[in-house]
């Protein structure tokens, strides 16, 4: 598949004897190009759009507001050619090179994994706006697809699909996310109990590999490219476009809430939501410690049947499960959706006075978390450090995981939310390079924390790591089994340990589709290899 076969085995033989060359060590006569020659040389790369050595600063920094790294340019393509000329040129220059090149979506990425430190910036977001959608009937299955740019948000993709009457099956909480850059994680939501994470409901990619080649994949054509890519943290490919699948989309929503006072009970409904086929379409949770006057902040959008019972609820110096769930339907449905929702609610055991339900179109519930963020930035809170930590827990481990972490590591919540829920791998497609616990039944247990840039309480961005580090010397200590979603390590053996058992086949994808480890550098799981052969 790879055109540059020869010089391939030439560096892979390099590898072998060592992925990383110590600079100190290269001769007087090995010639480094300097930042002056490859811009002059970048400048000549014939490009439909455009590469910039000026308006660059915005790509040193992301939503995780932790790590900043300038690059050397940022390429605005306007075509698939644009990137692929791109990296050619620069797989072309070989293994002396310390250039390398991300891919920058909507700039969500948490720890720097988007940036390219005296590299090359993509913005994918530039490459959207000169592709079009497209909507297809999947010929061999029938089924709707979109044909979407890598660098198109889901939000857009949900506009444009509902104007044709479908939906993608399962999305992530927040949706001003780039389709490359989910793709390259895995887009996990309430939804994907069910459906699967979004690298579950991908029927094809395009993709630029590390050595500049454009390649089409699918489960079918260079496959073991296209299971590399999805949560392929970037490592094997850019992704430029992809196949989305699509089902008929809903109307409205029935959007609950409901809270338990004991662990056990609530995760025990939980699990049992997500194993039935004719249960609730989305389930999530949160875990709320310490929390003042919960349930009067749910009143201005949610209903309660009883208005005197919940004003008794007293949730100050105590740990609350809350469990979210939504039901979807259609206007059609709108005389039979309160007795459906009303027969799988007697199915749980939540204490029944905390019941708040709301109605809203499917649009406003996917799209709720982007209505807090604008409340956050209009008080200046959204552009702040975000350490996020983000933990796959196995079913069986779960409560001692909350018994170590819920009140004794963690004892508010004022930080920002704990979601916790669980999904079942056993309908997810394995083949993939995500990562997860060996058992069917796991939980998301994500800390969505925002520090203060200028505080030395506890909101600050020293304690929230140290925090976290507590939370993960837990699990390592107890032998809880986890394993990071988003995952970040600053050492190889780090992340050979996340992968497992699966590190020997990352490691084979990464020396055939990205050789000089030119891809994504921000993961920290290769570093570019400079040798001289």
């Amino acid at each position: 598949m790879l055109r540059h076969s020869n010089l391939v085995i030439k560096i892979l033989m390099a590898l072998v004897l060592g992925y990383t060359f110590d600079k100190n060590k290269i001769s007087s006569t090995t010639y480094l190009p300097n930042n002056e020659t490859i811009t002059s040389l970048m400048k000549k790369l014939k490009l439909d759009g455009d590469l910039s050595f000026h308006n660059i600063h915005h790509a040193s920094k992301d939503f995780g507001n932790i790590y900043r790294f300038l690059p050397l340019a940022v390429l605005y393509p306007k075509s698939v050619s644009d990137i692929s000329t791109l990296v050619t040129y620069m797989f072309q220059m070989g293994p002396t090179s310390e250039l390398t090149i991300a891919p920058r979506g909507h700039g969500h990425s948490l720890e720097g994994q988007a940036q390219a430190h005296q590299g090359v910036v993509i913005n994918m977001e530039s490459l959207a706006q000169s592709q079009e959608m497209r909507f297809h009937i999947n010929a061999n299955t029938n089924t709707p697809f979109v044909d979407v740019s890598a660098g198109e948000l889901w939000i857009n993709i949900l506009h444009e699909s509902l104007k044709r009457g479908f939906s993608p099956k399962s999305w992530t909480d927040y949706l001003h996310l780039t389709v490359g850059g989910t793709l390259s994680n895995a887009g996990i939501s309430g939804q994907a109990f069910r459906h699967g994470p979004q690298i579950n409901n991908v029927y094809q990619l395009q993709v630029v590999t590390g050595t500049g080649e454009v390649v089409t994949c699918t489960e079918e054509t260079n496959s073991d490219l296209f299971h590399g890519l999805l949560g392929g943290l970037g490592q094997f490919g850019i992704i430029t476009r992809a196949h989305i699948s699509l089902e008929p989309a809903p109307e409205m929503v029935k959007w609950i809430k409901v809270l338990y006072l004991d662990f056990a009970t609530f995760t025990k409904d939980q699990e049992q939501l997500i194993s039935s086929n004719s249960s609730f379409d989305y389930v999530e949770g949160f875990v709320l410690i310490n929390r003042t006057g919960l349930l009067n902040n749910w009143r201005s959008s949610f209903k309660n049947k009883d208005p005197v019972q919940p004003r008794q609820f007293v949730s100050e110096g105590k740990t609350i499960f809350c469990l979210e769930i939504a039901k979807y339907f259609k206007q059609e449905d709108i005389h039979t959706i309160d007795q459906k929702v009303e027969s799988l609610l007697s199915k749980l055991n939540y204490n029944e006075f905390t019941l708040f339900i709301s109605e809203v179109s499917y649009v406003d519930f996917l799209d709720r978390v982007h209505v807090s963020e604008l409340k956050l930035k209009e008080k200046g809170l959204w552009d702040v450090p975000h350490p996020w930590l983000n933990l796959l827990v196995p079913k069986s481990k779960i409560h001692k995981f909350a018994d170590e972490v819920f009140g004794k590591i963690l004892t508010d919540t004022s930080n920002g939310p704990i979601l916790i829920y669980p999904v079942d791998k056993s309908r997810w497609n394995t083949k993939t390079s995500m990562v997860t616990p060996k058992e069917n039944v796991f939980y998301l247990v994500a800390f969505l924390s925002s520090a203060m840039p200028s505080s030395t309480g506890s909101d600050s961005l020293e304690n929230i790591l140290s925090q976290n580090k507590k939370i993960l010397e837990v699990c390592e200590t107890a032998n809880l089994e986890t394993k990071q979603y988003l995952p970040h390590y600053n050492t190889q053996e780090e992340w050979k340990k996340h992968f497992g058992s699966q590190w020997e086949v990352f490691a084979r994808r990464k020396f055939m589709y990205d050789p000089l480890a030119i891809l994504t550098p921000g993961q920290r799981i290769f570093q570019k290899s400079v040798n001289f052969l």
